[in-house]
């Protein structure tokens, strides 16, 4: 592997942590009903557990309010179980023809406990940002070791991919306080 594949390989590493982490935070609920909130809610679906928004078609019909309408009417009951053993501090109102999710106006602790949560996810970020880091590091040291690359270059190198991860950790930074301000909105 050569100095400049290592470089790129590290690049694309730490740019899909942050593209993880802000999937992730599209799933955090803030003031408004969004799909995205459902999908780390999974059913069982004929013994395989499938995310909710693979099995039934979700839609925002008011803002403060998501409609579940399930393919195969059968999965209603496992969709609503679903609902109630996720993390989601809702409860699913079945009509008969779907599951309606209606989201009440965020009280101050639970806007703090997903703020907590934003911090958590964010520093998990800087983990794995930090982490591409020290692999690329070590492939780095390697090259050295086989004499491929001198200790200069070496520490050239190094240099470039601490100004790469220092760059990746800000934005990871600036995602967590985006999300922590929009959590935080009334």
């Amino acid at each position: 592997m050569s100095v400049e594949q290592i470089y790129k390989d590290a690049e694309h590493r730490m740019k899909a942590a942050l593209d993880a982490m802000a999937h992730d935070f599209s799933s955090y609920r803030t003031g408004r009903a969004s799909p995205a909130v459902l999908d780390r809610v999974h059913v069982d679906y004929y013994g395989v557990e499938t995310p909710v928004n693979q099995v039934a078609n979700v839609s925002v019909p008011e803002p403060r309010q998501l409609l579940i309408q399930p393919y195969d009417k059968s999965l209603t009951g496992s969709i609503e179980k679903a609902i109630m053993k996720s993390d989601l501090g809702i409860n699913p109102v079945n009509d008969g023809t779907g599951i309606r999710l209606t989201f009440p106006s965020m009280t101050e602790e639970r806007r703090k406990d997903l703020a907590k949560q934003v911090h958590a996810r964010t520093e998990q970020g800087r983990i794995s940002i930090r982490n591409v880091r020290r692999d690329a590091i070590e492939h780095l040291k390697a090259l050295e070791k086989k004499k491929e690359i001198s200790e200069d270059d070496l520490k050239a190198q190094e240099g470039r991919i601490q100004k790469l991860t220092d760059s990746n950790v800000h934005q990871a930074d600036e995602l967590g306080k985006q999300k922590e301000a929009e959590l935080m909105q009334v």
